[in-house]
């Protein structure tokens, strides 16, 4: 990596399905990290948006190569947040289970269903390090606030709230699928919040979805049933709003977040320092380097 390209950001963007780049940001340079967990999903690219660094992640690569299941969430955060990021705003497509939100809006969730099949690498631990880390609130309250605040400021359609049911993918889910979500008070269903909550609490990350509303999943009975060719037709049209919201929520971000997410580990890891083998230390460099570096 030359030493002469920008190599920090306090920001990032993940972009989901049809979210490929980030018109905004400026002087754009791209880094090519490795990780021992292996390279992420495409090269980052920092720039400069509204005066701040930010760095921008595909999350399915350039020309959408990887399905939900196959993304290296673990060396994506751990990339990220070894360039010193610390807040990251993520952009996904979803299906809606509510009459009330239509495709085209958006969505800024703050719960979670899983129910991916528990195949996805889901923890940066084991291997010698314990850590148990809460995840009652898997969205940080702040970086929801702010990103609900800047759909207003940006004139978009948006619903402060809701639960997304997570699903393995990549087939659709079945009418019976979708009615049972419902049933459990869930909002809206997509493929790629889970394991990315859970990543970026254990590495200490403020993280929040900004969701994409394109279809009614199966359960509508006005409505076909999403296919593929419905959700990108819809994304392409209201993609530029969700990058609007993004481009606002950055400017109107704080310098420094005020919340209890950059501290998630204190409280978390059961390992003693000290009991942490050398190879896990290496391991997880960025990961633990706040928690070991205070030693209590």
């Amino acid at each position: 990596m030359p030493s002469h390209q920008p190599t920090t950001a306090g920001i990032a963007v993940i972009g989901g399905s049809g979210f490929y780049e980030m018109p905004g940001v400026d002087g754009l340079v791209e880094i090519a990290i490795e990780t021992p967990f292996g390279p992420p999903s495409d090269a980052i690219r920092i720039g400069t948006a509204a005066g701040r660094r930010v760095a921008f992640l595909a999350r399915h690569g350039r020309g959408h190569r990887l399905l939900p299941a196959e993304i290296p969430q673990r060396a994506n955060f751990w990339a990220l947040k070894s360039l010193g990021v610390h807040t990251v705003l993520a952009v996904s497509a979803v299906g809606s289970l509510r009459e009330e939100l239509p495709p085209g809006q958006l969505v800024v969730p703050d719960q979670i269903l899983d129910r991916t099949s528990g195949a996805r690498p889901a923890t940066f631990f084991g291997d010698g390090v314990v850590a148990h880390v809460s995840m009652a609130e898997p969205f940080c309250a702040r970086l929801r606030a702010t990103l609900a605040a800047s759909a207003t400021a940006a004139c978009a359609a948006a619903h402060d709230g809701g639960t997304l049911a997570v699903i393995e993918g990549p087939a659709f889910g079945t009418r019976a699928e979708s009615h049972l979500y419902r049933q459990w008070g869930a909002s809206i269903v997509g493929m790629t919040a889970l394991p990315e909550a859970k990543l970026a609490r254990e590495a200490e990350l403020c993280y929040a979805l900004l969701a994409a509303v394109t279809d009614y999943d199966s359960w509508h009975e006005g409505h076909e049933a999403v296919d593929a060719s419905t959700v990108f037709r819809v994304l392409r049209e209201n993609v530029a709003t969700a990058q609007r919201v993004v481009l606002t929520a950055i400017a109107t971000l704080a310098e420094r977040p005020g919340c209890a997410c950059g501290t998630a580990l204190s409280s978390a890891l059961v390992t003693a320092p000290a009991a942490i083998p050398s190879e896990a230390r290496r391991r997880l460099l960025p990961i633990l380097a706040r928690r070991l570096g205070d030693q209590s």
